[in-house]
């Protein structure tokens, strides 16, 4: 379960390697050539999805993209999707075919889906190869920001029956993220100091956001949860990093000293997370008690309660 949490917080790409073998041996069935597109969509990568007919059956492989499809509306053509899919509760019915690091393909393609939602940011590009070459039309659902996840959902509505679903949805959510942004978004209730527009961006509390422990991951400047740690007033003391989730070691922490340091680990492991750093007294969090366990798992969905988590994070990180 530990690696299975892991791989859903952070890119899978090594997981795919070793699961490109089993992608690879799936005998591809006799296929008819699909017919002339009915309809074109845009996926959030800003790719043309070209698709016979509104598709009916939908194969999600992430648990977020899972949740955004509900949230638009399609909820009721999601035949089957991955584990940890756990939002909304409806989510928990819909069959399991794998995990974000591999999926049965036999039992995904006997299920002749009309389409795959898929997360372009992890996931199995061997499996992902392996869907298109089966002439499954493959949709590939991204958020990198908050401020994406109304956008992302408006333009899952096109695979809906009803769009008006998908843009009550994205309306609310644009609601939600101006609100927490006033409230939050200046950083004052952080306590740094204070200038015209809010909290000085260099006098903001810096953070390490703990994903994993044994190696130590963080998050990039380009993960969503980077954007999670701006919008409650404090800086990614790894936000200049590139890599979604880095592996970082104890020296570089050290080095880098955060204010804060929060283990957003799967529950009942973050005390145990924070125990480790509290043998380095040199740490900054450590002399001053900033150590949170932070242990809401719907941080690492990115899907539409990642906002209800972002909010609690907030919260945490103010000591509220």
């Amino acid at each position: 379960m530990r690696s299975a949490v892991w791989a859903l917080i952070l890119t899978a790409a090594a997981a795919a390697v070793v699961a490109a073998s089993a992608a690879n041996s799936v005998t591809a069935p006799v296929l008819t050539p699909a017919p002339a597109a009915a309809l074109a969509i845009i996926d959030d990568t800003g790719r043309r999805v070209p698709l016979p007919h509104p598709p009916e059956r939908i194969i999600s492989l992430a648990p977020g993209a899972t949740e955004m499809l509900f949230a638009a509306g399609a909820g009721d053509r999601v035949i089957a999707t991955v584990d940890f899919s756990d939002e909304p509760a409806a989510a928990k019915r819909v069959p399991r075919i794998g995990d974000v690091t591999a999926v049965d393909m036999e039992r995904l393609v006997a299920l002749r889906p009309d389409v795959v939602v898929a997360w372009p940011g992890g996931g199995n590009p061997a499996q992902l190869e392996k869907i298109e070459q089966l002439g499954i039309p493959i949709y590939r659902q991204q958020v990198n920001r908050l401020g994406d996840l109304p956008g992302s959902v408006r333009r899952l509505g096109a695979l809906a029956a009803d769009r008006a679903v998908a843009e009550k949805a994205a309306g609310a959510l644009a609601a939600e993220l101006a609100r927490m942004e006033h409230e939050y978004g200046g950083g004052m209730h952080m306590g740094g100091a204070p200038t015209a527009g809010g909290t000085a961006v260099g006098s903001r509390p810096t953070v390490l956001l703990e994903v994993w422990n044994r190696p130590i991951y963080t998050v990039g400047g380009t993960h969503l949860m980077s954007d999670a740690l701006s919008l409650c007033g404090v800086r990614n003391v790894f936000g200049d990093l590139k890599e979604l989730g880095p592996v970082i070691d104890t020296e570089a922490v050290i080095a880098r000293n955060p204010d804060i340091i929060v283990a957003a680990a799967p529950p009942g492991e973050g005390t145990s997370w924070l125990a480790e750093w509290r043998r380095f007294g040199s740490l900054k969090a450590v002399q001053t008690g900033r150590l949170v366990a932070f242990e809401d798992q719907r941080l690492s969905r990115l899907g539409p309660s990642v906002l209800p988590a972002t909010e609690a994070l907030c919260k945490a990180l103010a000591g509220r």
